[in-house]
């Protein structure tokens, strides 16, 4: 069986303090993205993973593989899998690559075993292996509180184009949580304003309130000059996802988010043209 997994954006994220178990509650805006990797799974005897990316460890310590653990312990049963993820979401990148990999193989398992599992429960089950997890289940657009977990759907973006651009370096997210830790947010983001914001389909107010708190801590180098090339082509509005590095843009027209892709891609590689989409993982063959 195959799975498009879909990448994630933070259009807003806001940390909100420190947990007594030790994670930190959020406040999140998220949005589910073409980008994608394909996920394969199968039956098997004994648990197998392979990736397309030799840099991505293809054992025990991957998300995927301990996704598809999870999903055995809760529902009993006695199976493994044979997992294969042609790798096209850039790691350490913002964009929730690896447990959008965990989301497809749980989706995929309940399909294969045949335990119609009800989404809120593959959830929970995402829940245990990553925050992020629950979300690339679902996908759309949604409010995410607490580590990520707490989800509500709210009405999609629409009949835009993002462009999304992962600088040279990478950023360590327990290093970005231990920053704010350190020195805490300089100013909150308007919680509010982008929900009413998105809620009347006014996507220039939208992608004016995008704002990641993280980027008041935490040094990008590059990310001036790649925001200022998407403002050249007209970007709406632009911002880190998750602890970065990954900046993304909104663009009105397909024509405008090229243009500032055509500029940037020979410095970046990792330069992707995307849209919003309405689902997390999809299967695309059985």
């Amino acid at each position: 069986m195959k799975v498009k997994a879909c990448a994630k954006i933070n259009l807003m994220l806001d940390i909100l303090g420190k947990r007594e178990d030790g994670y930190h509650e959020l406040y999140m805006l998220m949005q589910s993205v073409d980008l994608c990797d394909i996920v394969t799974v199968e039956k098997r005897k004994r648990m197998f993973l392979s990736c397309s990316d030799e840099k991505i460890p293809a054992d025990k310590s991957n998300i995927a593989w301990k996704a598809a653990k999870a999903f055995f312990k809760h529902t009993g049963i006695k199976g493994a899998a044979k997992i294969h993820i042609e790798k096209n979401i850039p790691s350490q990148a913002g964009l929730a690559g690896g447990s959008a990999d965990g989301a497809a193989v749980i989706v995929a398992l309940n399909e294969l075993y045949g335990t119609d599992l009800h989404y809120t429960e593959l959830c929970k089950i995402g829940a245990k292996v990553g925050a992020d997890v629950p979300f690339c289940i679902v996908g759309k657009t949604r409010i995410c509180r607490g580590i990520g977990d707490k989800m509500e759907l709210i009405r999609p973006i629409e009949n835009c184009h993002i462009l999304i651009v992962k600088p040279h370096c990478d950023v360590s997210t327990a290093e970005a949580y231990a920053e704010f830790d350190k020195h805490g947010w300089r100013r909150k983001p308007d919680q509010k304003g982008i929900v009413r914001a998105i809620q009347f389909s006014d996507l220039k107010e939208t992608a004016r309130l995008c704002e990641n708190v993280f980027e008041q801590f935490i040094e990008v180098g590059e990310r001036p000059e790649i925001k200022a090339i998407m403002r050249k082509h007209g970007a709406l509005g632009s911002c880190m996802s998750g602890s970065g590095p990954s900046i993304f843009g909104i663009f009105e027209t397909e024509q405008q988010a090229k243009a500032a892709y055509d500029e940037l891609q020979p410095k970046y590689n990792d330069s992707y043209l995307s849209v919003p989409t309405y689902y997390g993982c999809r299967i695309i063959e059985e």
